[in-house]
């Protein structure tokens, strides 16, 4: 196994991990190496993969579709059918209090809940 210090590296382990994450049954040595290759791409990937924060409203629609909510579901946590809708239509910005509340309720970093996002007004 060799570092992961290039594109090529990277795209390498990549595969690698690919293939060892699709086998059903992994030897002993088959699971250290892919420990290890999710270390080394990791460590890569911190380096040199800039990854962006998600947009908010974004990550507040994947958190509802991950745990099969609705606008209703996000009305209640809001407090309003109409700020939920606002909010999800992108017409106003999230306010201070509905981060606290989507954080609280969904387990949304309030990292995230705070990025600037281009609202439709």
């Amino acid at each position: 196994m060799q570092p992961v210090i290039s594109k090529t590296d990277h795209k390498s382990a990549l595969k690698r991990i690919e293939t060892l994450m699709d086998q059903e049954r992994k030897s002993r040595d088959e699971e250290i190496e892919l420990e290890t290759l999710f270390v080394l791409v990791s460590n890569y990937e911190e380096k040199h993969i800039l990854i962006f924060p998600p947009d908010p409203i974004d990550a507040i629609r994947f958190r509802m579709e991950q745990q099969g909510l609705t606008q209703k579901d996000l009305s209640k946590i809001l407090g309003s059918k109409h700020r939920a809708s606002e909010y999800l239509n992108k017409k106003i910005p999230l306010s201070i209090e509905a981060i606290r509340k989507l954080n609280d309720s969904l387990g949304i970093s309030g990292d995230i809940l705070i990025q600037k996002y281009t609202t439709k007004r």
